[in-house]
């Protein structure tokens, strides 16, 4: 059986809430969800800009979180917390739109296979092998999804996936190890080899100082993780 990924419901004002941080007593497990649960905010920072983004906290969570992992990271989250709290959300979506839709010359396009690929190809070979490891960890794209699977933000919801599943403590440890390899797979091979390209293009075609924040925090997360030791065979 199949868990969805990429549903609509991935912005915030229907995302699941985070596990608290309160309710960990085991360190490790702690800083599992705790990253975890940063990949879930930030894939919901790239969909369009809401009232739910303030009303469910997101930047609070995002903060608490990054707490847990890096001082200097949670300082970001809140820098970026009051960025959007200064904007309008008309500005806010038009900087959104600009970057990410278009439909003119969009400024950041969101999807691994234009920076993979080559010639601004979507739904490439990169595409698909993405789709493969999503099977391989038990979920598939939702059909009333309507972005690529290889959206930043889809691919940002497989990382909190795989790190929810990784924070269970009664997880074997063939299993575990399973998960950790799909994780560094879509690190190393895929959303590490982009995530640079793409943010530094969002911070470069940015109007709000929000979404170059948003780009920042993100690539700097992303480095982060892929820096960690490898899973042990």
């Amino acid at each position: 059986m199949h868990d969805d990924l990429a549903l609509g419901s991935m912005a915030p004002a229907s995302f699941v809430k985070g596990i608290s941080m309160e309710d960990l007593r085991n360190d490790a497990q702690r800083r599992q969800y705790a990253k975890a649960d940063v990949y879930r905010l930030l894939s919901a920072c790239y969909y369009e800009p809401e009232d739910a983004f303030l009303e469910e906290d997101v930047f609070g969570q995002l903060k608490q979180s990054l707490s847990v992992l890096s001082s200097e990271r949670a300082a970001d989250a809140q820098a970026m917390g009051a960025c959007f709290r200064e904007t309008s959300y008309e500005d806010l979506r038009i900087d959104y739109t600009r970057l990410f839709l278009g439909p003119f010359n969009i400024r950041s396009k969101p999807y691994g296979s234009v920076y993979l690929d080559g010639r601004n190809i979507v739904m490439g070979k990169s595409t698909m092998a993405v789709l493969a490891l999503y099977r391989e960890g038990g979920f598939h794209v939702a059909e009333a999804f309507a972005e690529m699977p290889d959206h930043v933000a889809v691919e940002l919801e497989f990382l909190y996936l795989l790190n929810t599943r990784l924070g269970d403590g009664q997880l074997e440890i063939s299993e575990r190890n399973r998960l950790a390899a799909l994780e560094r797979s879509l690190l190393d091979e895929h959303l590490g080899q982009w995530i640079i390209a793409f943010t530094e293009a969002v911070k470069k075609g940015s109007c709000t100082d929000f979404y170059g924040k948003l780009a920042d925090l993100t690539q700097r997360f992303i480095l982060d993780a892929q820096r960690e030791p490898a899973p042990l065979p």
